[in-house]
């Protein structure tokens, strides 16, 4: 069954390679690596769909899975670009020109767009796997996980709204969003991403072995609880004097009513 999935991965690892090398290629004409979260979501969307036509595991379960995905790449993407769109390039991505001198193109494309081709076939294991093996039963975990993945869908996008609304308004400049969801969550929209995959991993409950993609929402989890998520944004809103308060009131990530 393995060998299987590794055969998926085979098909799905070069043109996952080839597409973030696409976007190199854009980054390096619009001169902005910030190009790369916009490919983020989209990546998603091409290595899903590539392993369902190419493996021809075209079933109920498989269609559902790379629908929710299709759904949640285009959002994202599409959300990313417009919040980036006629604005500088994201500081995080400046700081890296900085630091990396002579050597920024050759480490822009292997530790930003490669990284992160790597990176999202790892969190997208569960529907690459469902993709691989054609196993129509239905199953309890499929309408649990189709549940459990809307419900993080509405928390990313309903949030990632309100932000929107709110930072559109001067006079909230330097305030910190408190109502809506985010008065439950400071990180809404993060809950939300996690959620998602979440979801996806129970759909892949329903096949044998299935249990085993858990590194997919593993991976997610981490890293915007304790790498590139969370903890850099909010370094960035340390010496904000809203914050202070709204974090000891306000949970982390899961939505818990104010303290």
């Amino acid at each position: 069954m393995y060998n299987l999935y590794i055969q998926t991965l085979i098909k799905v690892v070069p043109i996952i390679i080839c597409y973030m090398t696409f976007w190199f290629i854009i980054s390096i004409i619009k001169k902005r690596n910030d190009i790369a979260d916009v490919a983020w979501g989209t990546g998603f969307i091409v290595a899903c769909i590539s392993a369902l036509f190419l493996n021809n595991v075209i079933y109920f379960r498989s269609v559902l899975a790379t629908t929710l995905v299709f759904i949640w790449g285009v959002r994202i993407a599409t959300h990313i670009y417009l919040r980036n769109k006629d604005k500088k390039e994201d500081y995080r991505y400046l700081e890296l020109t900085a630091q990396w001198g002579q050597w920024f193109y050759l480490r822009s494309y292997l530790q930003i767009f490669l990284l992160q081709g790597f990176i999202l076939i790892i969190i997208a294991t569960p529907v690459l796997f469902i993709n691989t093996f054609y196993f129509i039963n239905y199953s309890f975990y499929d309408i649990l996980g189709f549940i459990i993945w809307l419900i993080g869908f509405i928390f990313e996008t309903v949030s990632d709204w309100q932000l929107g609304q709110f930072l559109k308004n001067p006079t909230n400049k330097g305030k910190i969003l408190q109502t809506g969801l985010w008065q439950f969550s400071r990180h809404p929209n993060y809950f939300g991403e996690v959620t998602q995959w979440w979801g996806l991993y129970c759909i892949a409950l329903a096949l044998p072995y299935g249990f085993a993609t858990i590194i997919g929402p593993l991976t997610i989890t981490f890293l915007i609880l304790y790498v590139s998520g969370i903890p850099l944004l909010e370094k960035s809103l340390t010496l904000n004097p809203y914050f202070k308060e709204y974090a000891k009131r306000t949970s982390k990530f899961f939505p818990l009513p104010p303290r």
